[in-house]
């Protein structure tokens, strides 16, 4: 097929490999333009516009799709179909109507749970048993067009949101030239999306990642794996006459009792944080400025007394995922 792809993050870039390895002209790469980033504000290119390069393929990097003379290109480009992976800007109505085919696009779920910014985040935090990509042909609304084809995979108890990620953007470059072989072949009939079942997986936000110790350990431990490597998640502790946050990067679940956020230790020294029900064992802990430490070592160089109640923040709403 003559296809253009559009797609920004690491997430995309093994289907942008797959659908070239497989023979596929990819007449132009569509993603973010480079912005400053790290300590010296250098204008870094997306994941996808370096594999681009290295591939030797055409990237145009437009700041709106919404110029006439963007979607005059785009249609110029005659294409049989157009692939969209977490590209990062919405594609208006006749850019979605230029292909032959249509936009198809890879959604890290399996519709219609976790339409939306953030579906690998929600699921873990959620404590779904399995996810999985979805490709659909995309239409007008948030991930709402007709399902070509899924696959499915289990989420362990061991799984983090940068493991998952992983898992799901590999699954989603073989399942994104099955998908096009079988529209070539006409082995595919788009199916609509039922209205039952339906989520929304919201855009995380930084505060989101502080621990509230009134919520269910259980609930609290999926948010450290669903919110790794980010936003992270950190709880504020009492210290020399102030307060600083922790981030906990590795955490597991504990007997314990009390007023939230009562800390106490194990019989191995590491840290147990009572919550609305059970406990939390801290395993791996973080300052800011500072090294990542197995939480017992940590608490040789912070000292936190057992008895302590660790302040839970103000009220956290709750992640929507009903519609409206």
């Amino acid at each position: 097929m003559k296809i253009a792809f559009l797609g920004t993050s690491a997430f995309a870039v093994p289907a942008l490999k797959a659908l070239v390895e497989a023979g596929h002209e990819v007449v132009c790469v569509y993603t973010r333009a480079p912005k400053p980033a790290g300590r010296g504000q250098q204008e870094r290119k997306t994941p996808v516009h370096e594999t681009a390069d290295t591939l030797g393929l055409v990237v145009r990097t437009p700041k709106t799709l919404r110029h006439e003379d963007e979607a005059a290109a785009f249609k110029a480009l005659d294409l049989d179909a157009a692939v969209v992976v977490s590209y990062g800007h919405i594609l208006p109505k006749n850019f979605l109507d230029a292909p032959v085919l249509g936009c198809i696009n890879i959604h890290g779920s399996l519709l219609p749970r976790w339409r939306g910014a953030a579906p690998i985040h929600r699921a873990l935090l959620a404590g779904d048993a399995e996810t999985g990509v979805t490709t659909m042909r995309m239409d007008e609304g948030l991930d709402t067009g007709p399902m070509l084809l899924a696959e499915r995979t289990p989420i362990s108890a061991a799984d983090t949101a940068d493991t998952v990620h992983d898992r799901l953007a590999s699954l989603g470059a073989t399942l994104i030239v099955s998908t096009l072989d079988g529209l070539i072949r006409k082995t595919i009939e788009p199916v609509p999306q039922p209205e039952e079942g339906v989520t929304y997986a919201h855009k995380l936000g930084k505060e989101e990642g502080l621990l509230d110790w009134r919520r269910p350990a259980a609930e609290l431990e999926r948010k450290v794996r669903a919110f790794h490597p980010w936003p992270g998640t950190s709880f504020e502790a009492p210290h020399e006459g102030g307060v600083e946050r922790i981030k906990v990067l590795q955490a597991g679940l504990a007997l314990a009792s009390g007023m939230p956020g009562t800390f106490g230790l194990g019989r191995d020294g590491f840290p147990i944080v009572a919550c609305g029900s059970g406990g939390l064992r801290l395993l791996k802990l973080q300052r800011a400025g500072r090294a990542a430490q197995s939480a017992d070592a940590f608490l040789r160089g912070f000292a936190l007394a057992p008895g302590t109640v660790l302040p839970s923040p103000a009220v956290i709403p709750l992640p929507q995922t009903k519609p409206g």
